[in-house]
């Protein structure tokens, strides 16, 4: 039976901050949703820094923005030049990552994670949760 599925923010938390909300909830996989997993602001949280960083502390890391990012590469995923979920869904690539992710849960607890602080406005809850 698949475990529930988390989310988090890294928002303008500091590498430890984060790695402790991790750990308090037993995360053992983070699914990076960002379709730009790159931060000018809080470069702990790009790519391979951590990656890197996770894996040093026995936390399994996976980028799955290509697929659960909001951001596409898809043109019919896009309406007057804004990005809308429901086309989104709708694609191979997407319906693919939540099937890996959906499989991740059945042997790890998982956290998506995105760089918006509340989830409530955030693609990982939006598109990415239903």
């Amino acid at each position: 039976m698949p475990r529930p599925i988390h989310t988090i923010g890294h928002s303008n938390h500091d590498a430890e901050a984060f790695a402790a909300l991790l750990v308090r909830h037993r995360i053992e996989a983070v699914v990076d949703v960002r379709s730009s997993p790159y931060s000018r602001f809080a470069p702990q949280f790009n790519r391979d820094p951590l990656a890197a960083d996770l894996r040093g502390r026995g936390i399994h890391y996976l980028f799955l923005g290509r697929e659960l990012g909001a951001r596409r590469e898809e043109r019919e995923c896009y309406v007057d030049g804004q990005a809308r979920y429901p086309l989104i869904a709708e694609t191979r690539l997407f319906r693919e990552g939540l099937e890996r992710v959906r499989s991740g849960a059945e042997s790890r607890s998982i956290a998506l994670m995105c760089a918006e602080k509340d989830p409530v406005t955030c693609h990982r809850m939006i598109l990415v949760g239903r």
